[in-house]
């Protein structure tokens, strides 16, 4: 797989967008709060994060200092429906310390910031991996960075995108965002699009009747 132009990859939107409508990413009230959410979602479904969210937010937690400051032992306490909630509770210290200590606690401080340097920095906090980076960028700082998670890698998978192999994270990234415009809202959308289809259709068992990627060649091996 290279990261040049791939012909299907708008062609897979189009398809997807008319088959469901615009969805509507990502859940959240604010950047400060999809940032904890990105990073609480992680091996986890999104119904347990928003327990925890929730329990934040009646904690008036969803605030940088506070979080600075609560110990992190009641922390995990708080986001305990998240699962590994001693471990997710470290990761949020860690991005909260990065951001207090080399951003004054502001995300607006992060605007000026070219996108290619803030996910290498991003990269750089303990816990925050590609895809949790990625979602940072595209749903909380409206910068174009496109997401892959593990539908996109099973459905570019069945669709022969990318080997089994070698579903790679940054060369999918680069193969959907040389196909694409650079536009935040246009990456939101896919995204979010291919979630709704891999939820509906490409499961570890692929149910191909009906699915709006169906016309594109495929294979619908086990994943």
């Amino acid at each position: 797989m290279s990261s040049s132009k791939n012909r299907s990859l708008p062609q897979w939107y189009d398809a997807l967008l008319a088959a469901y409508g615009p969805q509507g990413w990502w859940p959240g009230e604010s950047p400060t709060e999809i940032i904890i959410g990105a990073i609480l979602t992680q091996n986890t479904n999104w119904r347990n994060v928003e327990k925890a969210i929730a329990a934040l937010r009646e904690a008036r937690l969803i605030d940088w200092q506070a979080l600075r400051d609560v110990p992190v032992s009641t922390l995990a306490r708080l986001i305990r429906p998240a699962g590994y909630f001693n471990v997710k509770a470290q990761r949020l210290k860690c991005f909260v310390e990065w951001l207090c200590t080399r951003h004054d606690g502001r995300l607006d401080s992060l605007e000026k910031i070219p996108p290619d340097q803030l996910r290498e920095d991003l990269l750089e906090v303990k816990g925050i991996g590609p895809e949790t980076a990625d979602s940072i960028l595209l749903y909380a700082l409206s910068r174009p960075s496109f997401v892959i998670d593990a539908y996109t890698r099973r459905i570019a998978v069945r669709h022969r995108l990318a080997p089994k192999n070698d579903a790679d994270y940054e060369k999918l990234k680069a193969a959907f965002e040389a196909s694409l415009p650079r536009e935040t809202a246009l990456y939101n959308e896919y995204h979010a699009l291919i979630v709704a289809v891999g939820k509906r259709h490409c499961g570890p068992r692929a149910k191909c009747e009906g699915c709006p990627l169906a016309a594109f060649p495929h294979d619908a091996e086990a994943i």
